[in-house]
């Protein structure tokens, strides 16, 4: 039991370091699956973590930008974050204790690109342009506004491309694979492009490890829940939401 991956933690803190603290051995590091939704700089609000020694990495959530630029940079901003800036897993691929992660942070949103439709738009440089044409006569601070929030927040195609063309051992991702009912087959699809074993992801606030019929695995992980890769839950969180039959293709 090395690394630990923790479901949305949305502020709850609290129920992270009452799971820490009943712990007989502790994890060497963590991966946060987004919706951290700091109010402080993450450095701050993770010292339940980093306190104890381990070793916070993370992706980013829909919900990670509510509070605007300032609540995005207490999460992203290097000057904030000395510590876990560097650490961020979205886009790129970082070996964590001799496990190679790669990190796809954020959710599909239609203006930018929902699968199965083609995307919109493939980058994020185009993106100013395509909003300034849809809100033609608004004003510049209400465009940079919504460049801010769907530039940060969305799935873009250039990281999905880029992580497809690399390997890794676990993906773990905000958006949900189709293993869960709401989730997308695009994520499947670049988990089998890169050779992962698993995929671990957050957003839905449901606990569970499903199979698919080539073997490949899905793990999520509900609210501030902290669980390993096998699925062992190594403390609860918030009350996990309801979760329906196993969609076609998958077995929990």
């Amino acid at each position: 039991m090395t690394i630990v991956f923790i479901g949305d933690i949305h502020q709850m803190w609290d129920k992270v370091e009452r799971g820490l603290s009943r712990l007989d051995t502790l994890p060497k590091a963590a991966v946060i699956l987004g919706d951290v939704q700091c109010d402080r700089p993450l450095d701050v609000v993770a010292a339940p973590l980093l306190s104890r020694g381990i070793a916070v990495h993370w992706i980013f959530g829909n919900h990670d930008n509510d509070g605007g630029p300032g609540m995005w940079h207490f999460l992203t901003g290097a000057d904030h974050n000395p510590i876990t800036a560097e650490r961020s897993l979205h886009a790129r691929i970082t070996v964590v204790e001799d496990v190679r992660i790669a990190g796809l942070g954020g959710t599909f949103r239609p203006r930018i690109w929902e699968p199965p439709a083609l995307p919109r738009l493939h980058g994020r440089a185009e993106l100013p342009e395509d909003v300034r044409q849809m809100g033609r006569g608004w004003r510049p601070e209400h465009i940079d506004a919504l460049v801010h929030s769907l530039g940060t927040t969305a799935i873009w195609p250039e990281d999905y491309d880029y992580l497809a063309g690399q390997q890794a051992d676990i993906l773990v991702t905000h958006e949900a694979p189709s293993s869960h009912p709401a989730g997308s087959a695009s994520l499947d699809a670049l988990a089998r492009a890169m050779g992962v074993r698993l995929i671990v992801h957050g957003h839905h606030h449901v606990n569970y490890l499903a199979t698919a019929e080539d073997g490949l695995q899905a793990l999520g992980v509900a609210a501030a829940w902290g669980a390993t890769e096998t699925g062992a839950v190594l403390w609860e969180g918030e009350a996990p939401r309801h979760l329906t039959a196993s969609p076609t293709g998958w077995r929990r």
